[in-house]
């Protein structure tokens, strides 16, 4: 069992199985800096703190989307729940806590407690804007190259080509649908854009 100085946490069990985890103190330094960027966002308009939510999401969770991180995308998803049902109490200490969840969670792909706003674009059409939920990335393992292959030999161009056909589709599938995550993250234009606050 050992730690890299990159944030992975290694552990080979007796059979030989090898299981690379986000370390415990990237996975709390995480949560953290998303416990104050909420705290410090209580008096921000919804769709600017939704927008610097779903950066720090975004970045954190595709650099763990090689490792074995579900269960941790999930607690995540649980910790920032609980982080912006508090923001909400604070924000609206006279409101209920039925009101706030009424007013800033919906049902989105099944998730039931998906937190959003309402913003115009630049036509003036009323959009929804989600947040992302970590657990929306999908993990996505790393295929080695074969040992003994090189681009240089024409008796591999076949693999490599093959090689970069998967990597364009997976690059493609991350831009047009939400394999990789939401892909609602517009910038910031102030509050004037912002609905329903």
């Amino acid at each position: 069992m050992c730690r890299t100085p990159l944030g992975f946490h290694l552990r080979k069990y007796k059979n030989g199985k090898l299981l690379i985890k986000p370390s415990k103190g990237n996975i709390n330094r995480f949560q953290k800096e998303i416990r104050m960027l909420i705290k410090k966002g209580v008096a921000w308009p919804t769709d600017k703190l939704i927008h610097a939510l779903n950066e720090k999401i975004t970045g954190w969770t595709n650099y763990y989307r090689t490792a074995v991180s579900s269960k941790v995308f999930s607690s995540i998803d649980d910790q920032i729940f609980l982080a912006l049902k508090r923001w909400g109490l604070k924000r609206h200490a006279r409101k209920g806590k039925r009101w706030i969840i009424n007013h800033y969670f919906t049902r989105y792909k099944g998730d039931n407690w998906r937190f959003y706003c309402m913003v115009r674009d630049k036509k003036g059409n009323k959009n929804l804007l989600y947040l992302k939920n970590a657990s929306d990335t999908k993990i996505r393992r790393h295929t080695k190259i074969m040992a003994e292959a090189t681009p240089f030999n024409p008796v591999y161009k076949d693999y490599f080509d093959q090689r970069e056909k998967d990597r364009k589709k997976r690059c493609l599938l991350s831009h047009k649908t939400d394999l990789a995550g939401l892909r609602i993250i517009q910038p910031y234009e102030g509050p004037s854009g912002v609905l329903g606050n």
